[in-house]
């Protein structure tokens, strides 16, 4: 199923993605696509339905983050080799995580503002996994079975912040549309292999980054098993799981983000992303 949010902030509905591509309404099986809908039970009777019985949902509506009430953003950095020599980075040998306020979550088209003096914002088109079940001390061969679904999310960065503030990255991460999450929640059955997804962002229409989620360091099962030994994964939370090469920061000369730039970016099978970068305020 492809699952989503539709409507003004703040006052999103759920939806279902028919076949043809036209939204249906969900909000009168479900109230939202809170934590408690991505349980395996909600998720297998939502997959019961027939979407075609569903109210259409008419014209183009805003879409929305697709999870609501995210409990945390948990993400993952440094994920692709590629992308750490890019940045003058150490190879890790454990996944390195921080984290990204849920304050920072937005609609996958909507704008993006860069916060009061920022000078290096810059764009990651990142694979995120959306957790559907409590997950403590998970084995790597049970991790994804905790999993719920997968989304495209942009880890929006202020690389001043990040690097040269002090302190850990999570400044430079969690400023307001920091993190368009969206189009839709995939859920897990109809992503086979997550391990297996093409990657790409542009800016202005141009190329930036073209990755693949087999060129991670840490794969998907690792990396939900891992962070659940360090803390407890809750229904809604979401783990945007690194970036590959082609950021502003690894380029030469670098590259930051402006306003009037636009970002668009995708995962194979997830949807895209659009986001107009505007200035705070």
């Amino acid at each position: 199923m492809k699952l989503l949010r539709y409507g003004p902030p703040g006052q999103e509905k759920p939806g279902m993605l028919d076949r043809d591509g036209e939204i249906r309404d969900l909000s009168g099986t479900i109230p939202d696509l809170t934590p408690d809908a991505l349980s395996p039970a909600v998720l297998d009777r939502l997959r019961k339905l027939n979407a075609a019985n569903l109210p259409l949902v008419p014209g183009t509506p805003r879409i929305g983050p697709c999870v609501a009430q995210v409990p945390k953003l948990v993400c993952v950095g440094l994920n692709y080799v590629d992308h750490a020599k890019e940045g003058g980075m150490a190879i890790p040998t454990e996944p390195v995580l921080f984290l990204k306020a849920v304050s920072s979550i937005t609609g996958p088209n909507d704008d993006v503002m860069l916060p009061k003096g920022a000078q290096k914002g810059d764009w990651e088109v990142e694979l995120g996994i959306v957790i559907g079940s409590k997950t403590q001390y998970a084995s790597e061969s049970d991790a994804l079975k905790h999993v719920a679904g997968y989304c495209v999310v942009n880890d929006v960065s202020e690389r001043n912040y990040q690097l040269e503030r002090g302190g850990n990255w999570s400044k430079g991460k969690s400023a307001d549309t920091f993190c368009p999450l969206g189009p839709w929640l995939v859920t897990a059955d109809e992503v086979p292999d997550p391990q297996a997804l093409d990657l790409f962002c542009e800016l202005n229409g141009q190329r930036m980054q073209n990755g693949s989620t087999r060129n991670m360091i840490f794969n998907c099962a690792k990396i939900v098993s891992y962070i659940s030994h360090f803390m407890t994964l809750m229904p809604g939370d979401v783990i945007p799981t690194g970036t590959p090469a082609g950021v502003g920061l690894g380029m030469k000369p670098q590259r930051f983000l402006k306003p009037g730039d636009v970002m668009r970016l995708g995962v194979a099978g997830l949807g895209e992303q659009r986001q107009k970068v505007v200035a705070w305020g």
